[in-house]
């Protein structure tokens, strides 16, 4: 059974031969097990099989990048959203400080809202050729884009984001709108290119460690519509749409399902997510993705054993459940543990 023909099992609501696997690293996470084992010609994804690959396009404001200071700790640019940021030079990129946003008014949005617009420079032209060989693998590959509530943060600020929403929802909900627009557009253009997705893969984080972001309420009347319109799009084309969205969403999971996921990446163990309450909740409408906890990746072999082992008991009954940790692999996790985690995956993941 490839990767390919392995999700598509579970996204419909079947059992696989086994639980499907995949999962994220961090690049300091790389430079640790280059170190400690792992090839030097081999990313850790090819290494450890990872079944699914995301291919999407250029979905930002499209303004040009303008280095504005760099030191050996920090760089501060504006990026393609006309944010101004400071990021640590780290081989993460991780920590970014938001310092200034070029739309801070309803004007400035008018302004700047034709470059939100779709044009062919916002696909590589790479692109078949990578998706040609990710199909080759036998990969499930996946349209990757941000959803409406993140891609609108990263051009106002979430402050901002969150203070219009309840001040100004008719521009939101243009902004909205016109990013959902762009995201299908590129979908479409990418198709139009021979790419033929397997499902779709929409990110918006809607949750921090303590809750979510906004209300169930402020989730059904402003961001659902526009859920709704990508996952009906992706729907026409046969396609299953993967919702990523880190932290708390325990509240917002009925929204999701309305709005018309299949699946919800990467069930936090930080913010209080668990596939053991989950499953029994949501099992039988939502593939649960993930939740395996990172931090229990870099305790001890028993610790982790222990980890996949109750997780993957209750999980997996019935199908609907993908491997990944419960946000990314961080550089404290081992080769050693890692590779020992992943034989518990195949030793606990097999249907018998």
């Amino acid at each position: 059974m490839t990767s390919q023909e392995r999700i598509k099992i579970v996204l419909s609501g079947k059992v696989p031969d086994r639980v499907p696997f995949h999962d994220s690293y961090w690049a300091t996470t790389m430079q640790r097990w280059h170190r400690e084992g792992l090839p030097l010609n081999i990313s850790a994804d090819e290494y450890f099989g990872c079944e699914i690959a995301r291919i999407g396009g250029d979905y930002t404001l499209q303004i040009p990048y303008q280095l504005i200071e760099e030191t050996d700790r920090y760089r501060v640019y504006t990026d393609s959203n006309g944010a101004t940021r400071r990021d640590l030079n780290t081989p993460d990129g991780w920590t970014p400080q938001w310092l200034d946003f070029k739309i801070k008014s309803r004007d400035d949005w008018y302004r700047l809202k034709d470059h939100a617009i779709y044009n062919a420079s916002r696909i590589s032209r790479g692109i078949l050729d990578a998706y040609n060989s990710e199909h080759e693998k036998g990969r499930f590959v996946t349209y990757s884009v941000h959803g409406c509530f993140h891609a609108t943060w990263n051009k106002i600020g979430m402050e901002n984001l969150l203070i219009w929403m309840l001040e100004d929802p008719d521009l939101i909900t243009d902004m909205f709108a016109v990013h959902t627009q762009l995201a299908i557009d590129l979908y479409e253009g990418i198709k139009s290119l021979g790419v033929k997705h397997d499902g779709a893969w929409v990110s918006d984080d809607l949750g921090y460690r303590n809750a979510s972001l906004i209300s169930p309420a402020m989730y059904h009347g402003l961001v659902m519509p526009y859920h709704k319109q990508l996952c009906d799009h992706f729907t026409k084309d046969g396609l299953k749409t993967i919702l990523h969205s880190d932290g708390d969403v325990r509240s917002l999971i009925p929204n999701f399902l309305t709005a018309g996921f299949t699946a919800l990446h990467p069930l936090e163990v930080k913010a209080g997510m668990d596939v053991r309450t989950l499953k029994p909740m949501y099992g039988d409408r939502l593939v649960l993705f993930g939740n395996i906890d990172v931090r229990k990746l870099a305790g001890t072999k028993e610790e982790i054993e222990d980890e996949i082992r109750t997780k993957f008991a209750v999980a997996k009954q019935g199908g609907g459940y993908i491997y990944h940790s419960d946000h990314s692999v961080p550089s404290n996790v081992s080769f050693e543990n890692y590779s020992f985690a992943v034989s518990m995956i195949n030793k606990y993941g097999e249907y018998k």
